[in-house]
């Protein structure tokens, strides 16, 4: 009979291991399960080990072959990406029917939240460029060109699949020389042309460098054959973010003014100064040629009054 209670970890690295899978305000960086399936064609197969050489170190790639559909049967991807607590995976397979199949998909909660199907086309290894790679972990640039992408709507899923994939991690700041990366997807005659370049800055005489880009690998087409994207309400959910993440805005404050200070901004309305309260002293009297015309008839009445009191003296 099957236990209801909860096993709880009894070595530090079981307790580490759960800390990592643990609901977070500010997620992990996402990982790439990488899945072959039961019969992968040369160049598909190594199409995935250069998806895996841009992915890393966040990516993971399965050894064994594993004969499955997932657009047919999708739990065995979502039980290895609870095993390896991976959020993004791309399945390899070949067939007669549908050769150099790639499929690029992404789960929530480790349930599928959308999936698209491509055919890989004019396929270029990477080692076939004769150029220096980048580093390991650089975050690249990634560049759409095509205004399908932003009028398409199967398109613009595919946009955001593939930002999902390639964006890497979250980063406050960026460094000049660090910009090394760069990954175009143009769209032409139905077909998305994937191109990597190294970006390289030289000088030029004055502080704007000079920007070269090297095309280093992989090259590849990918056309659509079948997707399965998520509903509006899965859609949403999974972009659902925490209050706690969300920075309230509070009405005229600056948070920082780039030197690091906070601002505020304080409405005051208009002072009567000529009404301020202030300590009766000899000095701060005014003198009577400092009446206004308002208080014109004070002054006279004042007058009128003291030349009487001299005319009743004589």
């Amino acid at each position: 009979m099957a236990s209801n209670s909860v096993i709880k970890p009894k070595t530090q690295a079981g307790k580490r291991a759960l800390a990592r899978r643990e609901e977070k305000v500010i997620e992990n960086t996402k990982s790439c399960l990488l899945i072959r399936g039961g019969n992968t064609s040369e160049a598909i197969g190594s199409c995935l080990k250069d998806l895996y050489s841009l992915k890393k170190p966040h990516a993971l790639m399965l050894k064994r072959r594993n004969p499955i559909l997932p657009f047919e049967e999708i739990s065995f991807v979502e039980k290895m990406s609870r095993k390896y607590d991976c959020s993004l995976f791309a399945f390899a397979s070949h067939s007669k029917k549908r050769p150099n199949n790639l499929v690029l998909g992404r789960l929530f909660n480790y349930q599928l939240l959308d999936m698209i199907e491509f055919g890989v086309e004019g396929y270029q290894p990477l080692c076939t460029f004769p150029v220096a790679k980048v580093p390991v972990g650089t975050k690249p640039c990634l560049s759409f060109q095509g205004e399908e992408f932003d009028s398409d709507p199967t398109l613009m899923a595919i946009k955001n699949l593939l930002l999902d994939m390639f964006q890497g991690p979250r980063v406050e700041k960026i460094r000049l020389q660090g910009i090394e990366h760069l990954i175009q997807f143009s769209y032409c005659d139905g077909q998305i042309l994937v191109r990597s370049y190294r970006i390289l800055l030289k000088s030029s005489g004055s502080k704007i460098p000079r920007v070269e880009l090297f095309e280093m690998g992989p090259r590849f087409g990918l056309r659509l054959r079948r997707h399965k994207l998520a509903t509006p309400e899965q859609f949403k959910q999974a972009r659902r973010q925490p209050k706690v993440a969300t920075i309230k805005k509070i009405k005229n404050i600056v948070p920082d003014d780039g030197l690091g200070n906070r601002l505020g901004r304080v409405h005051v309305g208009r002072q009567e100064l000529d009404k301020l309260q202030t300590r009766k002293v000899k000095a701060l009297k005014r003198p009577r040629e400092d009446f206004n015309a308002a208080d014109g008839k004070k002054i006279k009445k004042r007058r009128l009054s003291d030349n009487k009191k001299q005319k009743n003296k004589g």
